[in-house]
């Protein structure tokens, strides 16, 4: 069942505790971000097709969505790690919680076994304001797995968690593509900035935190690359 218009700005009641969390946190960060913004399209940004062997049911794709389509990449590149890719995303698939700042945002399994993450697995994301959402898993590889949002999310879309080895370092990288789940969403993802720094912080702690679980050191700050792809694209 879809979240109406009256649940979506009841859920706002909660937005001050986010811009409070993400403000107080700024104060302390010393990462380095290095942001890129740049014009996308319906061919590079559109996230891949659904997987055959997996449930579509609830599932929000960008054409359910409104405003703009988003692709988000948040890069970080760890030098020195303990661990390969495959071994680091053995252990966050395990516990997406072990590499999430909880002040921000859980994790709660509500399908699928626990400790694993396989293909069908459900979840339900809480954060601080209007931004729970809930989403299965449609891919897991040994260095990666992708989620698409299902009715009741904020977004409408796919987000993919991936690492890979290039020579002596690690590679991980989140990476979002959908667009808002409604109109109203839209307007806090597009046009009130604290919705996207909530997210920013959320994903560039992420990152940050894979690096320390993998024995490794950040180097380089984080990457956000954003694409954006004009609503009209979809004959908004």
């Amino acid at each position: 069942m879809r979240v109406g218009p009256l649940q979506r700005l009841s859920a706002l009641a909660g937005a001050p505790v986010g811009v409070a969390i993400t403000s107080w946190s700024y104060i302390w960060r010393i990462t380095p971000l290095h942001r890129r913004e740049i014009e996308g399209s319906l061919d590079e940004d559109m996230p891949p097709e659904l997987p055959a062997a997996v449930s579509r049911e609830d599932v929000q794709i960008p054409e359910d969505g409104s405003g703009p389509l988003f692709r988000r990449t948040y890069t970080g590149i760890v030098v020195k790690p303990s661990c390969t890719a495959a071994e680091i995303m053995e252990v966050i698939s395990a516990d997406p919680n072990s590499v999430v700042p909880l002040a921000l945002a859980r994790f709660h399994k509500t399908e699928g076994e626990a400790w694993r993450m396989r293909a069908g697995d459900e979840f339900l994301i809480r954060m601080p304001g209007p931004w729970d959402g809930p989403v299965r898993a449609i891919e897991v590889t040994p260095t990666s797995f992708r989620f698409a949002t299902l009715a009741g999310h904020l977004e409408a879309g796919q987000i993919e968690w991936r690492a890979s080895d290039d020579g002596d370092r690690l590679v991980f990288q989140v990476e979002s593509r959908s667009r808002a789940g409604d109109r109203l969403s839209a307007l806090l993802h597009d046009r009130a900035r604290m919705a996207k720094e909530v997210q920013l912080h959320m994903w560039t702690s992420v990152v940050e935190r894979v690096a320390k679980r993998a024995g490794g050191r950040l180097v380089g700050g984080v990457s956000i690359e954003t694409r954006r792809v004009d609503p009209a694209a979809f004959g908004d």
